[in-house]
């Protein structure tokens, strides 16, 4: 039985455990944690190339999608993501990867 959580480390050696529901937002882990060809499906843990304060963001952004995604909120008050002007470059090459 797959674990609920998974560690990603950036290549500052930081290390984040988010939900395996939350890291499933993005494509690119979900291919990894499914596939057995992928050493991280057995061992749960996730090399990046990312710096942690980029990767904070995208954990924080997993876990809004999870949230706001799964609840069909009927009104529509679903609050804008915030995205720091300085980050929005390197956010959008990792949303790219991260095929979120």
């Amino acid at each position: 039985m797959p674990s609920k959580y998974i560690k990603l480390i950036t290549h500052d050696k930081h290390q984040f455990i988010i939900s395996r529901d939350s890291a499933n937002v993005s494509q690119t882990i979900k291919a990894m944690l499914e596939t057995s060809m992928f050493k991280e499906s057995s061992t749960n843990k996730i090399q990046l190339e990312e710096n942690a304060l980029i990767m904070n963001k995208i954990c924080e952004y997993f876990y809004y999608n999870l949230k706001y995604n799964s609840n069909n909120d009927e009104d529509g008050d679903i609050p804008e993501f915030e995205i720091p002007t300085e980050m929005a470059l390197e956010l959008l090459v990792a949303s790219d990867y991260f095929n979120c």
